[in-house]
């Protein structure tokens, strides 16, 4: 078994909590002095930085939530003053207002560490091959495997996401021997590889690192079949610093978070009680070690569990379960974050159509499809023309393709087609089935 940090991934768990307990009074303390929003919500719960000397004492402080970050956008959370920033990276704004992160150098070494010790945990090495499939940009799953697969002195191949023909010719002619995309993108480079009518022998993957969606391991085992290597999850998000939070390692027993950085809690997402080991609940992270965007106690929204117990491949580091859905009503379509408020707001926006909706996801060869079904006023069903009824079909389509960043097939339906309830809506029927 190797490791990439032996006496931090191995270490016993009083030298961890110790560290942790260090980190997290040093990281309390520089963002009450820097961060008006935290020192406001500490000062209203009665909590001062002296108050927080252990990892015991996390509960103690107020939680953070995705609308602190649009409230404060584009920099109201950051820590360290902007000329300290040395790369910032966003969400898609598929809300109206983008989440924006910024990273200080020591930020993007740590996270560089982090995911070279994640890839080392799947037994890559500096005679890798990693092509890295995820896209670049302003999102963070290409740059950072690309940082993480440098640093650990692997071969990197950037080629980032689309163009699949290419892709596998890249597979194929320079050798690579780990791939890292999203899972739903490599059950579609299987399918392309089969048309391709290219023998998986004349490849040298043998391992791949897939995350930002969730995937199930049914579909894990699909994946390992179809490109003949070993799959391992990677898990991240753009708030706590990307891919590289946590990690499978070769045992595939759940994923090792990054702890000595992040701190993982899961909580009852009604009562907001912490829960024990091994009870499904909400994903909470405190990053302990960041500079410029250290985020407190986030709700990620992430169903899961975590362990402390002992994993077979000797790391001491605590495991979390795949996600296993989501406490609020956020969509994951093709790895882009979907709200149903979002489609609802571009209806309305163009105004044309009755506000009743329904959003059909499905998953066809491999990829996400979203439908939505849009009721016609009784007044446009029986009197609009043929050709202002595609008219508005396609501004609706562009509008969404637009605004989400993802294309839709819009259908319209009778009025008082779709279902009404008493209470609250039903928006989406999701049809996937992550096998």
């Amino acid at each position: 078994m190797q490791y990439y940090n032996k006496m931090l991934e191995t270490a016993p768990r009083h030298e961890m909590k110790a560290l942790q307990s260090y980190n997290l009074s040093r990281t309390v303390r520089r963002i009450y002095e820097n961060v008006p929003l935290y020192r406001r919500r500490m000062d209203e719960a009665g909590v001062k930085p002296e108050h927080i000397k252990s990892i015991d004492d996390l509960h103690l402080l107020p939680f953070t939530v995705k609308q602190d970050l649009r409230d404060t956008y584009p920099y109201g959370l950051f820590a360290v003053p902007m000329d300290q920033v040395v790369r910032l990276h966003a969400s898609s704004g598929t809300t109206g207002k983008q989440i924006v992160v910024g990273y200080t150098e020591n930020d993007i070494k740590m996270w560089a560490q982090c995911v070279a010790r994640s890839l080392c945990a799947i037994g890559a090495t500096k005679k890798d091959f990693i092509q890295i499939s995820y896209g670049y940009g302003l999102f963070t799953g290409g740059l950072g495997l690309h940082y993480g697969a440098e640093l650990l002195g692997a071969a990197v191949i950037p080629t980032s996401t689309g163009n699949t023909a290419r892709q596998i010719q890249i597979l194929r002619d320079f050798g690579s021997t780990i791939i890292c995309s999203t899972p739903s993108y490599a059950l579609y480079i299987i399918d392309c590889l089969k048309e391709s009518g290219i023998p998986l022998s004349e490849l040298k993957l043998r391992a791949g690192f897939f995350g930002a969606e969730p995937w199930t391991d049914n579909m894990r085992k699909q994946i390992e079949a179809g490109l003949n290597i070993k799959a391992y999850d990677i898990y991240g998000l753009s708030e706590i610093t990307g891919p590289g939070v946590s990690f499978d390692c070769e045992c595939q027993n759940g994923l090792h978070v990054n702890e000595d950085h992040f701190v993982p809690e899961i909580i009852n997402p009604d009562t907001l009680e912490v829960l024990p080991d091994g009870e499904k609940g909400e994903l909470v992270f405190t990053c302990i070690t960041k500079e410029a965007f250290p985020l407190i106690r986030y709700r990620t929204r992430d169903i899961a569990s975590i362990t402390h117990e002992p994993c077979s491949c000797g790391r001491t580091l605590v495991r979390m379960s795949k996600p296993q859905g989501r406490s609020d009503d956020m969509l994951i379509i093709r790895g882009v974050n979907v709200f149903p408020s979002q489609i609802e707001s571009v209806l309305l926006g163009i105004g044309e159509t009755s506000p009743h909706y329904m959003l059909i996801v499905d998953r066809v060869n491999n990829t996400d499809t979203l439908e939505i079904q849009v009721e016609l006023s009784r007044e446009m069903f029986s009197s609009d023309s043929v050709k202002h009824l595609q008219e508005l079909e396609a501004s609706i389509r562009s509008k969404i393709d637009s605004t989400l960043g993802i294309s839709a097939k819009v259908t319209f339906v009778e009025p008082k087609t779709l279902a009404r309830t008493e209470g609250k809506a039903k928006r989406v029927i999701d049809k996937r089935v992550l096998i």
